[in-house]
């Protein structure tokens, strides 16, 4: 679940008005500058909320570095910069043009946390299903019935996968596609 929030806006406004809509629910650090915001992102941040035009780099910069860092944030892009091609090689999940509602800043920082969820979700499913493919691969079936830490196993992996179908709901076609692109590179990377 998404706790700790930073808002990097260069219009502090703008990102008090954020900090507002959030500071019910979240942790909420505001930050106005790229400079400010790459001193403040670490592992406790959740979820960054970033403007792609800032005085002193741009979100893109701080965007790269972030992801560079290996943090395990999720990242939208805030943004009165309508999207191009040039978002391609942008490691962001979500992308919000401004003017940015209430409604909308809410529901982006939930459909982060709700990406950050699935995707812990997905792993430990993987983890445990993998163990059940080596299990059943060098184990007899009478064995397997007999083991009781087999059956928490099975049992573990049904949880987890209604966890997974009940996420998957509040996905739309977008999430569907950043989750993929995501996952595709964590294998390239432990592939490596």
């Amino acid at each position: 679940m998404t706790r700790h929030v930073l808002i990097v806006e260069d219009e502090p406004e703008v990102a008090e008005l954020y900090r507002g809509y959030l500071a019910g629910d979240y942790d909420v650090t505001v930050a106005n500058t790229g400079e400010e915001a790459l001193d403040l992102v670490d592992d406790a941040t959740d979820a960054v909320l970033l403007d792609r035009r800032l005085p002193d780099t741009s979100g893109a910069e701080i965007l790269a570095e972030i992801r560079e860092r290996d943090l395990d944030c999720r990242v939208a892009m805030v943004t009165a910069v309508e999207p191009d091609v040039d978002i391609v090689e942008m490691g962001f999940d979500l992308y919000l043009v401004k003017p940015a509602t209430r409604d909308d800043i809410q529901s982006a920082v939930e459909r982060l946390g709700t990406r950050a969820e699935y995707d812990d979700t997905l792993q430990q499913t993987a983890s445990l299903v993998t163990k059940r493919a080596v299990l059943e691969a060098e184990r007899t079936p009478a064995e397997l019935r007999s083991s009781p830490e087999y059956e928490d196993l099975l049992s573990n992996i049904e949880t987890l996968q209604s966890e997974l179908d009940d996420l998957a709901d509040a996905f739309s076609p977008d999430d569907y596609r950043m989750l993929f692109r995501d996952m595709s590179k964590s294998s390239a990377s432990e592939s490596a």
